[in-house]
C-alpha cells in the first residue's frame, strides 16, 4: 500500500463521516422539515469558511449496536468558521447518528471546541438536535453533560454563548441552553422539556403533546426560556447571524461600530407617536424605531412579558441595548416576568460592554395578591441590583410617567445612571397625580359640596406643582429637559461622550443577586 492508497483511505473515511447516518436517515430528517447538521452549518457560516475539528473521534464501547465505527462523527459536528468575517466556534448535533444522543466522546468534542473558543476569544454557538443521553454509555453520558454545563457556566460573561434548538432537547440536555446567553427555537420542529409527555402522563395522568409541553410557542410566550423563534431553520440561522453583528467577540472588546449614516437627526414625526395624556396607550416600538438607526432594532423576548420591550439596536452606528416600558400592555407597569426579562438583559449588556438606554414610562410595580405571593419584591429587586451593578454607559429618557419605586429602579441617577433626560411632559413623582391628590387632599375633597370638582382641581394642582420634570431637574435627578424631537441627537452626543467611560466597583468574588 503506497501513500496514494493511504490518502484514498483518508478520503473514504471522511466521506463516511460526512454522510452521518446515511442517505435513508438524511431523507428521514428532511421529511420532518429539518436540515442536517452540516447543512445548518453551511447556512450559518460565511461560504467556505468552516473548518471541522475531531472528525475521527469515536466512542470506546463494543456493545450490541455500539460497535466501532457505528456512530460516524459521534453524532456531532464541531469546528469553527466565520460569520460576516468574524470567527465563531460551534457544534451541530447530528440527529441521523443515534438520534444525536450525547455520549462520552460526543461531549468531549463539544467541550474541546468550547475551550478553543475561549482561548481564541470567540463566540460559541450550539445547534441542538438530540434525543438526549446515550443510554448505552450509562453514567459516562451524564458525566459528559456535566463537562458541558460546567463550561457553559465558567465561560458565561467571557464569550457570547448562543443555543439554537432545532429538534428535541430533553432531560438534562436542556440545562446547557438554559445557561447560555440566548436561546433560539424553530416553530413546530423544536422542543425543550425536562420530563417528556409519556412520563408526565404516567406520573400525573395529564395527556399533552411534545409541542404543547415544550414547543417554540410555549417557551417564547409562557416560560420565557426562548428569546427568539422563527418559522424555518433558515430564518432562525439568519437571525443568529444578525444577533452576532451587535455583539463583541469577547468581554474585553467593545461591540462593533458601523459608520454613522448621513441623516436628519431632528425627529419631526416623533411627537405623533406619544400622546401627551399619560393615561393613553401607545406602542413604544414606534418611538424606538424613530430614534434608532433605520431598521436596526432587534427585539429580544418579543412574545414574553410584553409590558416591557428589550433588544439591540444602533444609534449613530453604536451598538446599544434598549430597555423600555410598553404603555399599551399593563400600562407599562412592571411585574415578575418583566422584571426577570429586564434584569437578565441588563446583565448581558453589562457583561459585554454594550451601552444601555432606557425609555421610561412606568406607573409602578403591578399590584395584586398573585404578584406579591409570587415574589414581586424579590424579582423587582433584580432590576435595582442589575442597574446598580452595571458599569457600562447608562442613559435614561423619561418620556412620560416615572412614579414611585419603579422610577428609582429604572436607571435613576440614584442607582448609577450617567445621564437622565426628561421630555417636558414627563411626570416624576412618588405616585401619580390622581392617587396623590386623593391622599394629600382627602379631607378637603370629602368635605366639599362638589367633591369631584375639587378632586380634579387638586389633581391639576399636584400635577403642575410636583409631577413635572423641573422639580427633579432642579434637584439634580434629571440632567436636562429636552425637546422630544432632539432625543436622537442627545443620545448620539451622550454615547460619544461616554465612549471612554470607566467605573470600578469594590473588589469581591461576586455579589448575591436576589435570584
Amino acid at each position: 500500500m503506497d501513500m496514494y492508497d493511504k490518502i484514498n483511505e483518508l478520503y473514504d473515511r471522511r466521506r463516511k463521516i460526512e454522510m452521518g447516518g446515511g442517505e435513508r436517515r438524511i431523507d428521514k430528517q428532511h421529511d420532518k422539515g429539518k436540515l442536517t447538521a452540516r447543512e445548518r452549518i453551511d447556512i450559518l457560516l460565511d461560504e467556505g469558511t468552516f473548518v471541522e475539528l475531531h472528525a475521527f473521534m469515536e466512542h470506546r464501547f463494543d456493545e450490541p449496536g455500539m460497535e466501532k465505527g457505528s456512530a460516524p462523527g459521534e453524532g456531532v459536528v464541531t469546528g469553527y468558521g466565520e460569520v460576516n468575517g468574524r470567527t465563531i466556534f460551534l457544534f451541530a448535533q447530528d440527529f441521523t447518528v443515534y438520534g444525536g444522543a450525547l455520549g462520552e466522546m460526543h461531549a468531549k468534542k463539544i467541550a474541546q471546541a468550547m475551550d478553543l473558543a475561549v482561548k481564541n476569544k470567540a463566540p460559541f454557538i450550539g445547534l441542538n438536535d438530540s434525543g438526549g443521553a446515550r443510554i448505552q454509555e450509562g453514567v459516562l453520558s451524564l458525566d459528559g453533560y456535566g463537562h458541558v454545563f460546567y463550561r457553559n457556566a465558567i465561560y458565561s460573561g467571557v464569550i457570547p454563548q448562543i443555543s439554537v434548538i432545532m429538534g428535541p432537547c430533553a432531560g438534562g440536555a436542556v440545562y446547557s441552553p438554559a445557561i447560555t446567553d440566548f436561546v433560539f427555537m424553530v416553530e413546530k420542529t423544536s422542543q425543550m422539556f425536562i420530563t417528556g409527555p409519556k412520563v408526565i402522563e404516567t406520573v400525573t395522568g395529564e395527556s399533552i403533546t411534545s409541542e404543547e409541553l415544550g414547543g417554540a410557542y410555549i417557551h417564547s410566550t409562557k416560560s420565557g426560556n426562548a428569546h427568539f423563534s422563527c418559522e424555518t431553520e433558515e430564518e432562525v440561522l439568519g437571525e443568529v447571524r444578525k444577533l452576532l453583528g451587535f455583539l463583541p467577540q469577547h468581554q474585553e472588546e467593545k461591540p462593533p461600530k458601523l459608520p454613522k449614516e448621513e441623516s436628519d437627526d431632528f425627529l419631526y414625526d416623533l411627537l405623533d407617536h406619544v400622546p401627551i395624556d399619560p393615561s393613553k396607550p401607545y406602542d413604544v416600538r414606534k418611538v424606538i424605531n424613530q430614534i434608532a438607526d433605520m431598521g436596526s432594532f432587534m427585539e429580544v423576548h418579543k412574545q414574553f412579558a410584553k409590558n416591557a420591550v428589550v433588544g439591540f439596536a444602533r444609534i449613530g452606528g453604536n451598538s446599544i441595548g434598549i430597555i423600555a416600558n410598553q404603555p399599551k400592555v399593563m400600562a407599562g407597569g412592571l411585574d415578575i416576568n418583566s422584571s426577570d426579562k429586564i434584569s437578565r438583559f441588563i446583565r448581558f449588556c453589562d457583561g459585554f460592554n454594550i451601552p444601555i438606554i432606557t425609555f421610561e414610562d412606568v406607573t409602578g410595580f403591578l399590584p395584586g395578591v398573585q404578584q406579591e405571593h409570587g415574589g414581586i419584591i424579590r424579582h423587582g429587586a433584580k432590576i435595582l441590583y442589575a442597574y446598580s451593578e452595571a458599569t457600562v454607559p447608562k442613559i435614561t429618557v423619561i418620556t412620560r410617567k416615572a412614579y414611585g419605586g419603579a422610577y428609582v429602579a429604572l436607571n435613576s441617577k440614584a442607582i448609577g445612571a450617567d445621564l437622565v433626560f426628561a421630555w417636558p411632559n414627563a411626570e416624576i413623582a412618588v405616585m401619580g397625580p390622581h392617587g396623590a391628590a386623593n391622599v394629600i387632599f382627602a379631607r378637603e375633597i370629602n368635605e366639599s359640596d362638589e367633591p369631584e370638582k375639587i378632586r380634579q382641581e387638586k389633581i391639576e394642582l399636584y400635577r403642575n406643582k410636583f409631577a413635572n420634570p423641573y422639580i427633579a431637574a432642579a434637584n439634580g435627578m434629571v440632567d436636562d429637559v429636552i425637546d422630544p424631537r432632539e432625543t436622537r441627537i442627545k443620545l448620539i452626543q451622550s454615547l460619544r461622550m461616554l465612549s471612554k467611560k470607566e467605573e470600578n466597583r469594590p473588589a469581591k468574588k461576586h455579589g448575591n443577586i436576589p435570584l
